[in-house]
């Protein structure tokens, strides 16, 4: 593959939120996000969150930018990765489930004005 080729790639990957990364500040956001994760099944199938044939659980860190261009971060857990290309298909409405089971949504980045 060319060096153009796998550039495009990457930047395709990282457009659809599909580019992992496994940065100590990402786990620590993770680890501290997962204490008010309010589901404990798959966001997109809505298995359980557990070791299965599938592999081990997915934590996802999403960020997305409101309509003021202030950027916010939230974890999403899935059950197997092909849930995390379900999931960025149409975001807005797993994450309204993750709204609907708290009623305060767990989310990092926000600053509010005081």
């Amino acid at each position: 593959m060319s060096t153009r080729m796998k550039t495009m790639t990457l930047g395709l990957l990282a457009l659809t939120g599909m580019f992992f990364t496994a940065r100590a500040d990402d786990k620590a956001t993770i680890d501290a996000l997962k204490k008010t994760y309010p589901l404990q099944t798959c966001v997109v199938s809505n298995e359980k969150l557990e070791v299965s044939s599938m592999g081990a659980p997915i934590d996802y860190l999403y960020t997305s930018k409101d309509k003021d261009g202030k950027e916010s971060t939230r974890l999403v857990r899935f059950c197997c990765k092909s849930c995390v290309k379900d999931f960025n298909k149409d975001p807005q409405k797993y994450l309204s489930k993750i709204d609907a089971a708290s009623t305060t949504p767990a989310k990092v980045g926000e600053h509010h004005q005081h």
